[in-house]
């Protein structure tokens, strides 16, 4: 590896790929949304002018940063390319807390680097049936986001990510809902396609009955025998059962783990985490 820079459009759309390979079942229009948030903190690692490692770091505001897209040709592997990588791409999150998603076979490398295991993320997957509608809430699609939205991710997440909603919300294939209970907002949840089947995050919900109110209804279209992948964090009981409960089955696990204190967040309103990749 001969060469560190931020990647191209490119480069960016050819590490979706690599994702896919991997098996994390990207979205289609993910890159474009994570791009959005922080364009400067994706990192190639370049050999002869051809990417063949990838980072990225991106930072929310001034206090906290996520990485993802850690990934490394399988042929070059274990030669040190990823290190140097890594190392340049955390340059650019300066002091700030780091959070990631990390797989079971990195998380040792993560706690050597100086993260620490906060909890774990379970992926469910699987197909869901028709669920009863939840009485007393209004289900309304959401196109932009809006002050009360905001106001419920800043307690599930630990900085203001108003350009990440603006692209979530309106990217191609998206599908977002918001349940309210007269006035209040009780819960919102976005759905998109993905390589294989679709994916549901967020899923916030102030309870489990917002939670499926949204669920059921961002599931309500979807072609029959369509999977459905819910990402759950392990400490919200009532958001595993809840996805047991409809069928679905453990299919991967994450650790979320933080360089930095971590951050204080309201877990029991997080039925269904936003990425692996961003948070």
């Amino acid at each position: 590896m001969d060469d560190i820079g931020i990647m191209t459009e490119a480069e960016r759309a050819r590490v979706s790929d690599w994702a896919a390979a991997e098996g994390w079942n990207p979205g289609a229009s993910d890159m474009a949304c994570f791009a959005r948030v922080d364009p400067q903190g994706f990192f190639a690692g370049r050999r002869k002018g051809e990417m063949v490692a990838s980072i990225s770091v991106v930072n929310y505001g001034t206090d906290f940063a996520f990485l993802g897209f850690y990934i490394v040709q399988p042929e070059l592997r274990g030669q040190g390319h990823g290190l140097r990588l890594w190392q340049a791409a955390m340059e650019h999150a300066g002091d700030r807390v780091v959070g990631l998603d990390g797989v079971v076979a990195q998380q040792a490398n993560y706690q050597r680097s100086g993260f620490d295991l906060a909890y774990r993320n379970i992926r469910f997957g699987g197909v869901i049936g028709p669920m009863a509608p939840e009485p007393g809430l209004e289900l309304r699609p959401v196109t932009a986001p809006f002050a009360a939205l905001e106001r419920m991710d800043a307690e599930v997440f630990p900085a203001t990510r108003s350009a990440f909603w603006e692209a979530w919300l309106t990217a191609p294939g998206h599908r977002s809902v918001a349940a309210f209970d007269g006035a209040a907002l009780a819960g919102f949840g976005t759905l998109r396609a993905c390589q294989s089947g679709y994916k549901v995050g967020p899923l916030v919900a102030r309870d489990l009955g917002a939670a499926r109110a949204v669920l059921g209804e961002l599931t309500r279209d979807l072609p029959a025998g369509a999977e459905v992948f819910l990402d759950v964090p392990e400490p919200n009981v009532e958001a595993v059962v809840m996805a047991k409960g409809l069928g679905l089955r453990p299919v991967f696990e994450t650790a979320r783990m933080y360089r930095g204190p971590a951050p204080h967040v309201d877990l029991s309103r997080v039925f269904g985490v936003t990425t692996f990749e961003l948070g």
